[in-house]
């Protein structure tokens, strides 16, 4: 390893190609990495004193064979955030000098061609930085001021322009003498010797932190034969990546830990994930066991995207996905990978699996609504398969659910029942989705909340109107403070019809055009018959809804 304190801009000189290999993640500065940059850059600029400003390092890997004709192909291990928005800050630096015609001490043609280009050659060779597909594709259109793709990398676009708006005539000058004086550590890896995935893995970045994620994905294909490695990304990584979209970033992180937690059945910490990873797989020359190890993950995680980003094709499965992700339940997702695994491997047939996942969300909701503490839920889920015997797959789940007690117990048909009847569901956090289920219940044409909000049947509004007085009898006070947010009250209405009815008297909120009886929401029907709103028809209607939810949230019978 070779280390050198070095200027960014002597760093860049000369006719070599930085190119960042397949395994690196894409480009991710954001704005705020931007903005401090360029203050860096303009404080520099415009203060004689400070000679220089330290960036960070640079690491890459030089050629086995070097051929002085030939431009420098350059494999970046580390750096490439620093190196590419500072590329685009030269890009945007280099147009502005042309639009103001101004003399800054360096013309556009040098400032392109000593750090953007490598002016003697053509294609790829002509670039100073080659990124990964997509970015590759939008710095090149940057850099060659063509119209950009239609898939073009938004950050790189977005932070190109930030620099482009931050410069004017006034600052020319000064951003220059800024960049100048930046300076990087300049480290150069011996294939022959250096280990670059321990050296990544040590290095103390300026830059964006890495995810697990990234270091997993560096660990898995750092190293490799490129050929090989090439493969390794185009038939499995790269297809992950797809399948998670813009949500790759944020969601990739906790598929690792779940598909750990699966295969290990212990929870890995959220900041060890990458450490229990290399333990579960260690590093191997064996190339068929590390394809298929990355094989394994990319199953999983397509599981794992039909699940937790609702990809499932299947419309019954997805309405089941959809059901659990509203209670944002993320903690089952080990458990609901393997039986989704055995779904997909004909263990079980598809009228058991939706079951299963009946069972999942009736076990989490009910004891949502009976106050169960929720901190036990992982390591339920987390060892609850080593309770199932697979071959008699949904009874022995059923049976591992009945024999739960205390904290992890689930919540009897009477206990559940007692509990919806007498909580203050408006103020739960689960009573859209509550309202919404029950209102869907047997429907064919199923409501979303878009378009509807709840309503209080009763109003409100404590100041309670005499029509409400006489409506509720002598007891009034007592009747809505004991009912007023429980279920047998609360209702869902169309949005636009909600400030109508406000505090007006049952009679009319029932008989108006937009009223109960004028609603096509199954849950009103029962509004619809009822002629007095007091006790005995509250009751009455709690007992109907908690009947109904019985049938939703089923029990492991």
């Amino acid at each position: 390893m070779k280390a050198t304190v070095t200027p960014f801009l002597r760093f860049l000189q000369g006719p070599k190609q930085f190119f960042v290999p397949i395994f690196q993640r894409r480009y991710s500065w954001e704005r705020k990495h931007c903005e401090q940059l360029w203050y860096d850059v303009l404080r520099l600029g415009e203060n004689d004193e400070m000679e220089s400003h330290f960036l960070g390092s640079i690491v890459y890997m030089e050629p086995g064979v070097q051929n002085v004709s030939v431009v420098s192909e350059l494999l970046v291990i580390d750096g490439q955030q620093r190196l590419t928005t500072i590329s685009l800050l030269l890009l945007a630096l280099s147009r502005s000098i042309e639009e103001h015609s101004i003399e800054i001490g360096i013309s556009q043609r040098r400032l392109l061609n000593y750090y953007l280009f490598n002016a003697d050659e053509e294609d790829d060779l002509r670039y100073k930085q080659l990124l990964t597909r997509r970015d590759k594709e939008t710095l090149i259109h940057l850099l060659e001021n063509r119209e950009l793709p239609a898939n073009s990398s938004p950050l790189l676009v977005e932070n190109y322009h930030f620099f482009k708006s931050q410069l004017s005539y006034d600052n020319l000058e000064t951003v220059y003498t800024g960049i100048q004086k930046l300076r990087i550590v300049d480290i150069t890896l011996d294939r022959n010797i250096d280990n670059p995935q321990l050296i990544f893995e040590s290095l103390n970045s300026t830059g964006l932190s890495l995810s697990q994620s990234d270091l997993i994905r560096n660990y898995v294909l750092m190293g490799q034969e490129p050929d090989f490695q090439n493969r390794l990304y185009e038939e499995y990584w790269f297809p992950m990546e797809q399948r998670f979209g813009n949500e790759y970033t944020k969601r990739f992180d906790r598929f690792i830990r779940d598909y750990l937690t699966l295969k290990t059945r212990q929870i890995p910490n959220v900041k060890s994930v990458y450490e229990k990873f290399k333990i579960h797989i260690p590093s191997t020359d064996d190339s068929e066991m590390l394809e298929n190890n990355i094989g394994d993950i990319s199953r999983y995680a397509k599981h794992y995207t039909s699940i937790a980003l609702l990809q499932e094709e299947d419309p019954e499965l997805q309405k089941c996905f959809k059901n659990i992700q509203d209670l944002r339940v993320e903690v089952a997702f080990p458990f609901l990978l393997e039986v989704y695994e055995d779904y997909t491997r004909r263990k079980i047939e598809k009228a058991e699996i939706i079951e299963i996942l009946r069972l999942i969300e009736s076990y989490v909701f009910r004891r949502a609504v009976c106050g169960i503490p929720t901190n036990s839920l992982n390591k339920t889920f987390a060892s609850l398969m080593t309770e199932v015997d697979k071959e008699n797959y949904l009874k022995n789940l059923k049976i591992a659910f009945s024999k739960m007690r205390s904290y992890r117990r689930y919540p009897s048909d009477i206990e559940f029942k007692q509990s919806l009847l007498i909580r203050d569901v408006y103020n739960f956090d689960r009573c859209n989705y509550l309202l919404r289920n029950l209102e869907n219940y047997g429907r064919n044409d199923p409501i979303g909340d878009e378009n509807h909000t709840i309503e209080h049947i009763m109003p409100q509004n404590t100041n309670l109107s005499k029509a409400w007085q006489d409506e509720l009898g002598e007891s009034f006070q007592e009747i809505h403070e004991k009912y007023l947010h429980r279920i047998g009250n609360l209702t869902l209405i169309a949005t636009r019809d909600n400030p109508a009815l406000s505090d007006l008297p049952f009679s009319e909120k029932r008989d108006m055009d937009g009223g109960f009886r004028d609603s096509p929401l199954r849950l009103n029907r029962s509004l619809a018959r009822t002629p007095q709103w007091e006790e005995n028809a509250i009751l009455a209607r709690a007992e109907e809804l908690a009947e109904k939810a019985l049938k939703i949230w089923i029990s492991p019978q």
